[in-house]
């Protein structure tokens, strides 16, 4: 019976220790450029408007909350999907998500303008797309 006792209480410990390391997951060095490389290449977007919360915004405004929310939640962020889900998807405050006016007027939420931008990084694109 000692044996199991003991097992029981390992695998107790390991688990609680997974999960405490699991809650602090921060991004790793190649995934905290990506989000660094998003978040700059948002402030360079003059020819979109961010709407969050029904109100406007512009490229500069936008990059600076995502930032100040990715500060905030950065030890709950392990990859740049995250950091979009997590900052630049949707209001904590009121759950509405983001959305993406385009030039021509048409509205993306958010979390799809953001991925596609992330997609285009990770396949080593360089130059933001506002359409």
């Amino acid at each position: 019976m000692a044996p199991f006792r003991f097992l029981r209480v390992t695998l107790l410990a390991f688990l609680l220790g997974s999960m405490a390391i699991l809650a602090q997951a921060a991004p790793s060095a190649s995934e905290q450029k990506l989000i660094d490389t998003l978040i700059q290449r948002v402030s360079q977007m003059k020819t979109v408007t961010f709407m969050r919360n029904g109100k406007a915004h512009d490229a500069d405004d936008a990059a600076k909350h995502m930032r100040a929310k990715f500060d905030h939640f950065k030890d709950e962020i392990a990859t740049a999907e995250d950091f979009i889900d997590r900052c630049a998807s949707r209001s904590e405050m009121t759950g509405k998500a983001y959305q993406v006016k385009m030039p021509n007027g048409s509205m993306k939420d958010a979390s799809e303008f953001l991925n596609a931008e992330l997609r285009t990084l990770r396949k080593g694109g360089a130059k933001p797309r506002a359409s």
